[in-house]
């Protein structure tokens, strides 16, 4: 491991071992604790989120494996979830249904004094993905691993987390810029719940606390990708033949895997400043998403990259205000010269979010994405092939109404480039029924003036979907 850490990482862990040093002695008699900011990509290469972590059921099973002085009981949890989808145009790329699911998710924690196990898979059969093979990585099969973790304090100021979990970060809505952990871009497009949207990480984490800022530390020894649209689910727009592809010409990826060598890490500093909560970023690694291709073999690339960030959440007015920006280098292309890899860039967004009345709630973001580099990009682009913007805009608006004692919630997000003129509307009706019951309706609305463009290419994967969950 250390001999695959550059000095940029060198010099971050001596960085966390002062910080640590003086947090032993500022944490003497005081609250080490304290609340970062809450999280969120665009482009299958990095940035859609917000996802809150699922509350756990009421009335859990509880397995009474030790005694109180042993620790707490190990304790089960879970839910069973019924889930169909049907594209609602003609796709002569993919089948007709969207989804077809049954899901089976059980969950088992256990906590000691300092010390917690928690362990969650999802059982699953899905027709509509016809796929079986446990593929851990992809999520694809039978059995997906969602977490299978230990964490323990490691002293009075610094705790650590290690094996699967599922990590984010960031001020974003259902946008992430300094949040470089996987997502699951299929689950979110055809209809899976929102806590989908994150794929797990492979990592160990260190958290360390004090009263001048807290650090996490997140280190991945091998690369976890995206789980990215490639075809087999949903269909794209594929620069090599010009056109909308589907599973008859599934992304062939060049993937980095070797453990400690493709590793990554990532590094989170924060802290609340009078009722504001600060905080400062950074990455090494790779592109989340294939953002490259080998000009020799035509498979996708994962290039290098590091970025780093900052962000600032408070009260602003009647509401909640978020300013975020981040700084792409696209280390495979620093020049920004070849055309194969992705450019560097500079993402940036100004959020705000309110009620606006009884338990109505709004939230508006505006997000640029600026590329690095331009005339050079320009300049290199073979013949033919479309040109991006040398600055693409997003606004999103969520609205969401809840009603019946809070039992019924009216949501809807969307999406809007007036760069690339294309958009994604999300509209979902979320039902309890009971304290066991939820029933939920919704859909995943694209449009675009030209297929090339983000949200253009997936127009005729426009869906429906419904579901049904007990929870136990």
């Amino acid at each position: 491991m250390i001999g695959s850490l550059d000095a940029n990482r060198v010099v971050i862990w001596i960085v966390l071992l002062v910080l640590n040093s003086s947090a032993s002695k500022l944490a003497q008699g005081s609250d080490a604790s304290a609340t970062g900011p809450v999280t969120s990509s665009h482009g299958t290469s990095g940035v859609f989120k917000k996802t809150t972590p699922r509350e756990p059921p009421g009335n859990l099973p509880v397995l009474d494996w030790g005694s109180a002085a042993e620790g707490t009981p190990l304790l089960l949890a879970g839910f069973w979830d019924l889930r169909t989808g049907v594209r609602t145009g003609s796709d002569p790329e993919q089948d007709a249904w969207s989804l077809g699911e049954a899901r089976l998710q059980l969950e088992f924690s256990r906590d000691w004094d300092y010390k917690a196990l928690r362990v969650v898979a999802d059982i699953l059969f899905d027709p509509a993905g016809d796929r079986y093979s446990v593929d851990l990585e992809d999520g694809e099969g039978v059995l997906d691993l969602r977490e299978a973790n230990y964490v323990t304090q490691v002293s009075d100021t610094v705790d650590m987390k290690i094996g699967r979990q599922i990590l984010t970060w960031g001020t974003g809505d259902l946008l992430f810029l300094n949040d470089f952990f996987p997502k699951d871009w299929n689950a979110f497009f055809v209809g899976r719940d929102v806590e989908y949207l994150k794929a797990p990480s492979d990592a160990l984490k260190l958290s360390f606390f004090n009263q001048l800022a807290n650090v996490d530390l997140v280190y991945t020894p091998r690369f976890d990708a995206d789980r990215y649209v490639d075809g087999r689910r949903v269909s794209y727009f594929n620069p090599a033949v010009g056109e909308i592809v589907g599973d008859k010409h599934v992304v062939r990826a060049d993937k980095p895997d070797d453990w400690f060598s493709d590793d990554e890490i990532a590094v989170r500093i924060y802290r609340n400043l009078r009722g504001f909560e600060l905080a400062l970023y950074g990455y090494d690694g790779y592109w989340k998403s294939p953002a490259g291709t080998d000009s020799l073999t035509g498979k996708a690339l994962f290039p290098r990259l590091r970025a780093f960030g900052a962000s600032i959440r408070g009260a602003v007015a009647a509401g909640l205000g978020t300013f975020e920006i981040s700084d792409y280098n696209s280390r495979d292309d620093s020049d920004g010269n070849d055309p194969f890899i992705q450019n560097g860039e500079i993402r940036a967004l100004i959020g705000y979010e309110q009620e606006l009345a009884r338990e109505f709630f709004g939230g508006l973001q505006f997000y640029l994405e600026h590329k690095k580099d331009y005339s050079n990009y320009r300049d290199s682009l073979p013949a033919g092939v479309p040109v991006a913007d040398k600055n693409r805009r997003w606004i999103t608006l969520r609205l969401t109404k809840l009603l019946m004692n809070q039992n019924l919630e009216l949501s809807l997000f969307t999406f809007y480039s007036p760069t690339d003129e294309d958009g994604y509307v999300r509209p979902r009706v979320k039902y309890k029924v009971s304290d066991d019951w939820l029933v939920e309706g919704g859909a995943n609305i694209f449009f675009g003036e030209k297929d090339y463009t983000f949200f253009g290419q997936f127009e005729n994967n426009t869906n429906i979907y419904g579901a049904v969950r007990y929870g136990f």
